[in-house]
């Protein structure tokens, strides 16, 4: 059984983009969230091995979502995902535990290269 991944972010054709490449390579899609509230209680129900999380997102940002992730679950592994230019949202994602950080659009080799390294 593969790892699971969840997937959080507010477009549809981004968590199908995610689910497809993630699939594709062995991993198990343990649900997906369209905002931030949506995947702390996901995240309570399905106990994945990693969240990506996507930063932008209606109800709670991805960076809220991942502090109550974390409370709750201080060794949780999450990515960020985001769009260009978000410097300072970068940092204190990775300050607030994010394992690594995915650049929108992004390419394949590198969502399975942050995965991979976060949870092999």
């Amino acid at each position: 059984m593969g790892k699971s991944v969840l997937i959080c972010d507010d477009a549809a054709f981004m968590r199908m983009m995610i689910k497809d490449i993630l699939s594709k390579n062995g991993y198990e899609i343990a649900g997906e969230a369209e905002n931030g509230a949506k995947a702390v209680e996901k995240y309570g129900e399905t106990k994945p091995d990693l969240v990506l999380m996507d930063i932008t997102m209606p109800e709670m940002d991805g960076i809220q979502a991942l502090k109550k992730i974390r409370e709750t679950d201080p060794g949780a592994n999450i990515i960020m995902c985001s769009a260009m230019g978000q410097q300072a949202m970068v940092i204190e994602a990775i300050q607030s535990g994010a394992k690594d950080f995915i650049v929108k659009p992004f390419q394949a080799d590198r969502v399975l290269e942050a995965v991979k390294k976060v949870v092999g």
